[in-house]
């Protein structure tokens, strides 16, 4: 996107992307990619080994890592090592690449070997608006350029003087440009920028080898912007400075100049910046997986255990609705940062000429571009209340349209249409005016146009029709104009929802992401606007580094950091109507960061989060801690706000309810005791809560509920956090069994021509007669199996028969061994794929919207061959908290019969 006027006509548009997504049936098979899309790295793992002292016959080694090669090497098995780690305390181990499964399998049982886990690939962080700023009179600059301070009370705590001194702070991401003169001029221990290391080089994609090196000089922009947004300095020509500008930076570069990163590069990173001593680490990338079991996110996890923050991105997939969190945030110990739009929005006014009026503001960030300084107005009807205003052809007697400003109502068909049908006549600029439906962004493709409100609108017709000289010119500077955002301090439509799979509290906390001024490479221009959780997580670890500088860099600081930024977080409403509650916590989290608070209060609540669970996991008592840290006794009252209960999954459906996930106003009872608390100075008291679920809400829509529990001292207000679910996430469905997306029922065997496999068929793997597996998820799932079995097989499965892509021969994907019990009773032939904690799909078909398995030869994932015969692949998915050994705890598909004819 190029300006703010098309981000925020991004966000109208947003209902109709979502309806677009919704026509499932739309989506020819032909839209399915050949690319690889696997949601792992093949033959690529991270193994993690015992200290030394726990590996039998471990002899004269003096490493652990030598001590597992040995032991692997006399089981023959065939290894190359790419990378090791060796963080005593958080991780040891190493990168592998293997070829053949069983000597995964082999590597998963060899004594020393505590685990292993596929590598992950993480794309490029997705911004959700780009704009690099051209000068200190570019339309597109905030109005207020420390309005973000304001929203968060940074500017409260600069004002103390603390602006992050002394403490460190690593950033893994593109690299910085530290030649930047807002970010210090240069790299070392006298400049801001301190160090770092390039862990890839610029020509890494994550497709080929990195080629480090210690320049971690960014070549992309992303990192740049995300250092300015905690470190920017004073006294540059815009008027910004970073969250924390007087703490040190550390760059670590895990992307190269373009393409994805892997994971191995990412716990690389992770690693060297706890070893280098930060005290903060930030990560403003991730991918929706919705689990905390990556290598990343177990890395990112046992650093933050250790008294160090990590702040980590929610993710911008808002769109695809709930249970799409995002990991390395998924860690449990991290802060995952969600976003908060800002408060106000930079528009342009429009002068009027030959009549007395004041000036008329457009939904445009940049002024509309015309020749001429006064234009006469033509409107396209007299009437201020017609409905279908230019939907059809203007008529022959229509004049040329190129001299005038051409007015236009909202109503009836698309704003496209409208002006596809006056742009026709020659017209070169329009302004279409409002019906009522509000003054707010809007998809108008690439007319020279926008939108005015539609009393302005309404008065400019009745001049024209009443013969009035009225025109209208576009000043190309000066006629910005600061108006108020209707989504500011709202959530960004964009920020991500969760709760992650496991049901943790994901995300956080909520940060200013959107509309974001910072710094970028000095060749790309310097300064430039961005939109994310990218932007909201450096803010986080911005606050962060005042918490540290003000109460100590402590483990135990660290430590309690989310919790009190948690129970001193301001509450974010799900709308500006008066009546409507509060946004789910699943997107907001615990609310937007108040770090001048969370520094200066001297009440103590712990924990800031309390996880109640699902209805057959329900965990309805529950207990906090309230901590009097003041001098003076307090007496706090105790009351129960809920917020909107979020239903996550459509009605009549399978599918998740996509954002904004609509809410319900049922909310939990909470009994609390005591309801009100006296403590004297340097005192504590524990405080139970019972919870009764929301009783008028429909379990199969999955509604999570969540609110605080408010804890009120004078005008001092800090609260508890709460998620629950309404159902069993043991009963949610995991695969998409309907015909909903592709117009024929999922999962689906597709034939040679890539249409679903209709009669039993026989494939001779020659001239494109291959089979290939299509499926979704609707939910994620802890394991994933893809067997071949005989044709004949007695088995029921709990399905109607109904962009991994890659060649099967040599390429997997992670080793599994068979857990046993009743799921060990299924005679399988062979192995066709296996994954572990993967993600839903997502409904975008541009994205994440489905898995395609292609059998380019006839071979077991192991790489042997599958002989002649007939077969069918069964598809096993366990559901969340089920049982693996349980074969009632996955959900199961058969295919159709099929032959391998060589």
């Amino acid at each position: 996107m190029k300006s703010a006027a098309s981000y925020w006509a991004l966000l109208s548009l947003l209902p109709t992307l979502l309806s677009t997504y919704s026509a499932f049936a739309a989506v020819p098979i032909s839209a399915i990619r050949k690319t690889s899309n696997l949601p792992t790295v093949a033959n690529k793992f991270i193994i993690e080994v015992e200290e030394l002292a726990n590996i039998p016959n471990k002899r004269s080694f003096e490493r652990a890592h030598d001590a597992v090669y040995s032991e692997l090497r006399a089981r023959d098995v065939e290894f190359e090592v790419t990378k090791e780690y060796d963080s005593e305390g958080i991780f040891v181990g190493a990168a592998l690449v293997v070829t053949d499964v069983k000597d995964a399998v082999a590597i998963e049982n060899t004594p020393g070997v505590k685990s292993i886990r596929p590598v992950l690939s993480f794309r490029r962080p997705k911004i959700l608006f780009n704009h690099v700023v051209t000068g200190v009179d570019d339309p597109e600059l905030p109005v207020e350029p420390l309005s973000t301070h304001v929203m968060g009370n940074v500017d409260k705590v600069h004002a103390e003087g603390n602006i992050g001194r002394g403490i460190k702070i690593g950033i893994l991401d593109t690299g910085i440009d530290y030649n930047h003169p807002a970010l210090g001029g240069g790299i070392g221990p006298d400049f801001l920028v301190t160090g770092g290391y390039d862990f890839v080089g610029d020509a890494y994609t994550g497709a080929n080898e990195p080629v480090p090196d210690s320049d971690p000089m960014d070549c992309e922009g992303h990192g740049t912007h995300v250092a300015g947004i905690i470190s920017a300095q004073p006294g540059n020509p815009y008027g910004i400075s970073g969250v924390a500008y007087g703490a040190s930076i550390n760059a670590y570069r895990v992307f190269g100049c373009a393409g994805s990163a892997t994971e191995d590069v990412l716990v690389d990173a992770l690693l060297r910046g706890h070893a280098d001593g930060n005290d903060i680490l930030t990560l403003s990338l991730g991918e929706a997986n919705g689990w905390a079991q990556s290598a990343s996110a177990v890395v990112s996890n046992r650093i933050a255990a250790t008294g160090k923050i990590v702040t980590i991105a929610a993710g911008n997939d808002g769109s695809s609705g709930s249970w799409y969190s995002s990991t390395p945030g998924n860690a449990h110990n991290a802060i995952s940062v969600a976003s908060v739009a800002n408060t106000a929005v930079p528009m342009q006014n429009a002068t009027v000429h030959g009549v007395a009026y004041n000036p008329i503001t457009y939904y445009r960030t940049n002024p509309l571009p015309t020749e001429g300084s006064e234009l006469p107005v033509y409107a396209t009807s007299n009437s201020t209340t017609v409905t279908n205003d230019a939907c059809d052809p203007l008529p022959t007697s229509t004049p040329d349209l190129s001299p005038y400003v051409v007015i236009i109502r909202r109503g009836s068909c698309t704003f496209v249409q409208k002006l596809s049908n006056v742009f026709a006549k020659g017209a070169t600029v329009a302004l279409i005016y409002d019906n009522g439906n509000g003054f707010s962004p809007v998809a108008l493709g690439d007319f020279n146009a926008a939108l005015i409100q539609s009393f302005d609108g309404e008065f400019i017709v009745q001049q024209y029709a009443a013969g009035a000289p009225i025109r209208l010119s576009f000043p190309q500077a000066g006629a910005s104009t600061n108006f108020p955002d209707p989504q500011g301090g709202l959530m960004s439509f964009f920020s991500s929802y969760g709760p992650s799979n496991d049901f943790q509290f994901k995300p956080a906390v909520a940060a200013p992401g959107g509309g974001i001024l910072s710094t970028i490479p000095v060749d790309q221009g310097s300064y430039g606007v961005k939109s994310g959780t990218s932007m909201a997580t450096p803010y986080m670890a911005g606050t962060a580094a005042l918490l540290l500088a003000a109460k100590g860099k402590t483990p135990a600081v660290a430590k309690s950091a989310r919790d009190l930024f948690e129970t001193t977080a301001n509450k974010i409403s799900s709308s500006k109507t008066d009546g409507d509650p509060f946004q789910t916590l699943t997107q907001a989290g615990a609310g937007l960061a108040d770090v001048y608070k969370a520094i200066h209060t001297t009440t103590i609540v712990s924990p800031g989060e309390l996880i109640l669970n699902d209805t057959a996991n329900f965990k309805s008592f529950q207990t906090f801690t309230i901590e009097n840290k003041g001098k003076t006794p307090k007496t706090y009252k105790l009351t129960h706000v809920p917020a909107g209960t979020a239903l996550t999954q459509k009605p009549n459906s399978t599918y998740p309810a996509l954002g904004p996930v609509p809410l319900s106003p049922a909310a939990a009872s909470v009994v609390i005791v005591p309801d009100t608390v006296f403590l004297l100075p340097g005192t504590k008291l524990p405080v139970v809560l019972h919870f009764t679920p929301p009783r008028n809400v429909d379990a199969s829509l999955y509604p999570v509920y969540s609110g605080f529990v408010d804890i009120t001292s004078g005008s001092e207000i800090h609260h508890v956090s709460y998620l629950g679910l309404v159902g069993s996430l043991k009963n949610k469905p995991v695969f998409d069994n309907t015909p909903e997306f592709f117009g024929f029922r999922l999962p689906a065997l597709l034939d040679g021509n890539d249409q679903p496999q209709a009669v039993p068929s026989n494939y001779t793997f020659a001239g494109g007669n291959i089979p290939s597996l299509l499926w979704r998820l609707v939910m994620g799932t802890p394991a994933l199996r893809i067997d071949l079995v005989d044709a004949n097989i007695n088995f029921k499965p709990t399905l109607q028969s109904r962009d991994v892509d890659f060649d099967i021969g040599s390429l997997f994907t992670f080793p599994w061994l068979n857990p046993g019990g009743s799921f060990a009773q299924v005679k399988i032939v062979g192995t066709l794929a296996s994954f572990d904690y993967i993600s839903r799909h997502n409904e975008d078909p541009e994205e994440n919207a489905w898995s395609l398995l292609r059998l380019r030869a006839p071979t077991f994932a192991n790489g042997t061959t599958i002989t002649n015969g007939q077969y069918r692949v069964l598809f096993r998915a366990l559901k969340v908290t089920g049982n693996s050994k349980r074969q009632g705890d996955y959900e199961s598909w058969l295919s159709p019969v099929f032959g391998i004819s060589l």
